[in-house]
């Protein structure tokens, strides 16, 4: 658990989660759009049905998934990219998901690998440490609805990308520490104390309690 107050707790949960649906409100990318409308069915080793299916399924994830892509990259540009990647490999694997699982989680699988992978590969984090690229995503009607909510957004930005994530998912999103823990592949231990370094690193930065160093 977080040492911050209850009242700090509660302050920013309702920040990330009215920031996190300003996300999930933005009209969805035309190119996004248009990537799923024409992935190729030819090649499909199911039933015709299947992919038709499986399409409407992407359709649905598409606002959670990106969602989800800019929290991690803090960064519009990026978060399409990896969305658009993430939906490629999703259909090049479909005879793969099980029918009847969690498509959003297994989407979200394969786009926290592909984000790890290039992260890997630049030896960096992809994030934008400054908060300018982050305050340009939010949507007008969130920022009117609080003045701290583009604060907030700006200084995610500069938590590493694994407190970042693990505080969405479950300050954001609302997933339980389990679920978030199961997604992600970590102990539930791990979990809540990224989620708790994270908090207590905004509360600091946003003057609401003294500032701690962000530290995986």
């Amino acid at each position: 658990m977080s040492g911050i107050p209850e009242a700090v707790r509660v302050h920013l949960g309702m920040e990330l989660k009215a920031l996190y649906a300003s996300i999930l409100d933005e009209d969805q990318p035309p190119t996004l759009l248009g990537l799923i409308a024409q992935l190729d069915v030819g090649s499909t080793p199911a039933t015709p049905a299947v992919p038709d299916a499986f399409r409407a399924g992407l359709l649905d994830a598409l606002p959670g998934l990106r969602a989800f892509a800019v929290s991690l990259t803090i960064n519009p540009t990026a978060a399409d990219d990896l969305v658009q990647e993430t939906l490629l490999k999703a259909w090049a694997n479909r005879h793969r998901f099980e029918s009847g699982s969690n498509l959003m989680a297994w989407l979200c699988t394969i786009l926290r690998n592909q984000f790890y992978t290039v992260c890997r590969k630049r030896k960096r984090e992809v994030e934008d440490a400054d908060g300018v690229l982050a305050g340009k995503i939010l949507a007008p009607a969130a920022q009117e609805a609080s003045s701290d909510l583009r604060r907030v957004w700006e200084h995610l930005g500069k938590l590493p990308a694994a407190q970042r994530e693990a505080l969405m998912l479950v300050a954001a999103q609302g997933m339980t520490y389990e679920a978030a823990a199961e997604l992600i592949g970590c102990q539930v231990g791990t979990m809540k104390s990224r989620v708790s370094r994270a908090r207590s690193f905004l509360a600091g930065s946003l003057g609401m309690e003294p500032r701690h160093a962000a530290a995986t």
